[in-house]
């Protein structure tokens, strides 16, 4: 008999990846909403997009910065433009040079790159839970390389002791004939929005050297933090901040960086590696064909990066709005009696618990999670269900860098569905 990914008209690889993409929750759905056009639409708190910068971006672009001299991108001009922004905000302990950087486009296309290059068809990569989901399209879409969950939770997953249930993953994966080439963490992580003690940091690099596992630490939100008054929340520290030696082979450690989270441009589908391993950047240059961001992007994201003043204006000025919509966030999941993971201080994302609203007669968690899903979408409102791979049933990422009328519209959806009798 057939398996069930089994099509006669493609190749078993791209079978398998078409039958991923009808798993339940997998994709978000559009933002219908309008206040005035279309306000029974629905509202998305899935898409970790950061709409409260786009107008600064806009008026970046618009300006006569591209009058003359920037239609020609390309060379060494963004990974050095880049190089100079990174050795600011990251505080590498050695600085980063452009010949550490490997332009692609978006960092989702690096993560394809880096499984093709460190893993063979199904091996794996480690990852604490919760984590962002889409990870697996990452990774496994076409290099097929599964994503391995230790069974960590919110509240332990950013302890120095994480790394002993990444060695129960990797024993038990092992066994399973799944060979780890990796450990992959996100600082800051997605969905928690909370940053990696270096301590934390420190235990994992040296994890990593002794079971000889590449590292990739996946920093596109660095710039992304801001001052939410968590009184325990942990300041951001890049891994490239530690000084490696004695704890980790820098030929195993890589950082990933785009453009999509931090400076509000996804559509500009600009992305990098950074890493000192010679044999990684001849890697990621022998599929480098298939990943070429546009000129066009190259030369917007250059002269974004080597305007210094605005640069850095930008980032103070998305670091306030943050800040104000987290309060906003906050304050209205308080006012409905919502409670969310407390200590956070980075990203788009709030951790929501609505566990206490799951229904008790499903049979299974899983499907009650799936079914209060389904009702908050009827109530107008999408929030990814099980995506995160979470442990803990009835966690959601809510992403709040929105208008805050769109904000506290959706939260009164929320409060409406979850006040609703079964």
């Amino acid at each position: 008999m057939a398996s069930p990914s089994y099509n006669p008209y493609l190749s078993k690889r791209s079978a398998a990846v078409v039958a991923k993409q009808h798993l339940p929750w997998r994709f978000a759905r559009a933002q219908t909403y309008d206040a005035k056009t279309n306000p029974d639409g629905l509202i998305s708190f899935a898409l970790a997009e950061n709409k409260l910068i786009a107008g600064d971006v806009e008026s970046f672009v618009n300006a006569a910065h591209f009058s003359y001299g920037f239609s020609t991108a390309g060379g060494r001009r963004f990974p050095a433009a880049l190089a100079v922004h990174l050795n600011e905000y990251l505080q590498p302990h050695e600085p980063i040079t452009a010949d550490h950087i490997k332009v692609t486009s978006a960092a989702t296309s690096m993560h394809d790159i880096l499984a093709w290059g460190l893993a063979d068809p199904g091996d794996g990569i480690l990852a604490s839970r919760p984590v962002y989901g889409r990870f697996e399209l990452d990774f496994g879409n076409r290099a097929q390389v599964n994503v391995v969950y230790a069974d960590s939770a919110a509240d332990n997953c950013f302890a120095e002791n994480v790394v002993d249930k990444f060695e129960a993953a990797a024993a038990q994966s092992e066994a399973r004939g799944v060979n780890i080439k990796a450990v992959l963490i996100v600082n800051p992580h997605n969905p928690l929005g909370i940053c990696y003690p270096k301590e934390t940091l420190v235990a994992i690099m040296k994890f990593c050297q002794k079971r000889k596992l590449h590292l990739i630490s996946d920093e596109i939100y660095a710039c992304s933090t801001f001052d939410s008054g968590e009184p325990y929340a942990t300041p951001f520290t890049s891994i490239l901040a530690i000084n490696a030696e004695g704890l980790i082979d820098t030929e195993r450690l890589h950082v990933t960086y785009g453009f999509s989270k931090d400076f509000g441009s996804a559509g500009l589908r600009l992305g990098a590696i950074i890493t000192r391993s010679q044999a990684v950047k001849d890697a990621v240059t022998g599929v480098m064909r298939f990943h070429n961001p546009a000129g066009p992007s190259l030369a917007i994201g250059a002269a974004m990066l080597e305007d210094r003043k605005w640069c850095r204006d930008f980032v103070d000025s998305t670091r306030r709005k943050l800040a104000a919509a987290y309060r906003h966030a906050t304050q209205g999941l308080h006012e409905i009696g919502v409670n969310y993971l407390l200590g956070s201080n980075a990203g788009f994302f709030l951790w929501i618990d609505l566990s206490p609203f799951l229904r008790k007669d499903l049979g299974s968690l899983s499907k009650a999670e799936s079914a209060l899903g389904k009702k908050l979408i009827n109530a107008g409102i999408f929030l990814h269900a099980g995506e995160e791979h979470s442990l803990e049933p009835g966690w959601f990422r809510m992403v709040f860098t929105q208008d805050p009328e769109v904000v506290a519209e959706g939260i009164r959806r929320i409060n409406r569905a979850i006040s609703q009798p079964n």
